[in-house]
């Protein structure tokens, strides 16, 4: 027996959870999950807070095997997982900050999501009336020669709120701090005693250049729970939006990094092909992003033949000018002068805090949730999971240009052998719980949640990619000049409003 069924074995299973299993376990247990992600044996999918207890998501990196740990907290109170495993610290700040939890040893005790300016502290846990804090300690740093650049939370640019603090000797940065927050929704509190329609609104405006990969993971979950199924044509519906949505955002970034290292032809081209791609998604599905077109049960939406049709004629015209755009970014020297060697993550920083999607796949960890679980219907696709090594800015542009490519090919699949039928079930309402990690362009987004005997939702915890990539693009700025900075973050691309719930 491996560690991962040790730990599982030593809890109590939860019945109704699927399709994972999930156990009630003691300290020492969840010590032992804690010593295992420190090792590299597990590597975490997520960590949340419940009103008398947390949950710890984790995936077994030998046997691809994923569970939910649940340790109760009568006394608001648990063992750190970040004091061994960094990648948790900024989750257990939130929990502290939602639910009032003190994560024991915790080696850092900031608030993250709390600014002092919401009407209670904990408001997903025993509120409290007092909302004010102590002014933000930002890290110390110490050294001649040093200054810090603080910048944000608002840009120059149409962009989301985060403040950055930069500390640098001369041009050289030698730390990065982010502070995020500014755009928290309280999403997961609107969930509690949502009906599953609404929810479904809810998660496909968690992260709006995601709807289609929230709400494919929230569906999939509300069906685990419900033990439903939608059928074939609608699983083959979602994965073509899903696609169409990767395809729009890796076309829109490829463009926007040129564009950071003063390269604005790409830019201009990728814009004029990602617009082509939204301007089909509206024609196919009634809206540019396909917002609410996945519900549990299927897709609110049908594909007629003019939309497969323009979808082939896409297809067509971004094979014909994306290469040329391909060879262009590649033959510039002063772009790859920029792109090459800069923002570097190193693979073990990769593994160790699962990151997903590109950001990953460019420093070596071969992960996908497509793959790794694969859901319907990419059980049948054939597709190629593109990795690197070299963690730099141009190995991420690298792994989209390729996913780029495999989404044209995707598609093509799917419309080829796209089912006739229905589109969607109908969902019972009854109690249960459900979890789901989907593919989404950043990486994986993770939906766990728990439906009441009426079958609204009790709880539904929603997880971006981004909580474990931001932490990242800190490491890899060091030792960066700062005029970098702009090209690194926008390779690394991360969600402010996916990532501030």
């Amino acid at each position: 027996m491996n560690a991962f069924d040790t730990l599982l074995a030593n809890g109590l299973a939860v019945a109704e959870h699927r399709p994972w299993p999930r156990a009630i376990v003691d300290e020492d247990a969840w010590r032992s999950a804690t010593a295992a992600l420190r090792e590299g044996v597990l590597s975490l999918l997520g960590l949340w807070g419940e009103h008398d207890a947390v949950h710890m998501a984790v995936y077994d990196t030998q046997t691809r095997g994923a569970a939910v740990l649940t340790l109760p907290c009568p006394n608001g109170a648990f063992p750190s997982v970040a004091l061994s495993h960094p990648p948790a610290i900024r989750l257990e700040r939130t929990i502290a900050d939602l639910f009032g939890f003190v994560p024991l040893d915790a080696p850092d005790s900031r608030p993250w999501l709390d600014h002092g300016r919401w009407d209670v502290r904990h408001p997903l846990g025993a509120t409290s009336p007092e909302t004010t804090h102590a002014p933000y300690a930002f890290l110390a740093n110490e050294g001649e020669a040093l200054h810090q650049i603080p910048v944000g939370p608002v840009h120059a640019g149409i962009i989301e709120p985060g403040h950055f603090r930069f500390t640098a000797n001369g041009e050289i940065v030698v730390r990065l701090e982010e502070r995020l927050g500014y755009v928290h929704k309280g999403i997961e509190g609107l969930m509690c005693g949502a009906d599953i329609a609404r929810g479904a609104k809810l998660a496909g405006r968690t992260s709006g250049d995601s709807t289609v990969a929230y709400t494919i993971a929230f569906a999939r979950a509300v069906e685990a729970a419900t033990q439903s199924e939608a059928p074939a044509r609608a699983h083959y519906l979602r994965a073509l939006m899903a696609e169409i949505e990767r395809l729009a955002n890796h076309l829109g970034d490829v463009g926007a990094i040129c564009n950071d290292a003063s390269f604005a032809i790409m830019h201009a081209h990728c814009s004029v092909l990602r617009e082509r791609v939204l301007r089909a998604a509206d024609l196919c599905f009634g809206h540019r992003l396909m917002r609410d077109c996945v519900v549990p049960g299927g897709v609110t939406v049908d594909l007629d033949a003019t939309g497969a049709n323009a979808l082939r004629e896409l297809i067509k015209d971004v094979r014909h000018q994306f290469p040329q755009l391909v060879s262009l970014y590649d033959q510039t020297a002063s772009l790859q002068d920029r792109t090459v060697t800069t923002g570097t993550l190193k693979p073990e920083l990769a593994r160790q805090f699962g990151a997903g999607g590109y950001v990953g796949r460019a420093s070596g960890r071969d992960f996908d949730a497509r793959r790794a679980f694969a859901y319907p219907p990419y059980d049948v696709l054939t597709f190629d999971v593109p990795v690197l090594q070299e963690g730099d800015v141009n190995a991420r542009v690298w792994i989209r240009i390729r996913e780029i490519e495999q989404s044209l090919s995707l598609i093509e699949q799917i419309l080829a052998t796209l089912p006739s039928g229905s589109t969607q079930t109908d969902i019972p309402l009854r109690a249960g719980e459900g979890v789901a990690l989907v593919e989404a362009f950043r990486g994986d987004v993770l939906v766990w949640l728990r439906l009441d005997e009426s079958g609204r939702i009790a709880r539904c915890h929603l997880r971006d990619a981004s909580w474990f990539q931001w932490p990242l693009l800190e490491g890899v700025i060091e030792g960066n000049i700062v005029a970098d900075f702009p090209l690194c973050n926008k390779s690394f691309n991360c969600s402010y409003s996916g990532h501030d719930l």
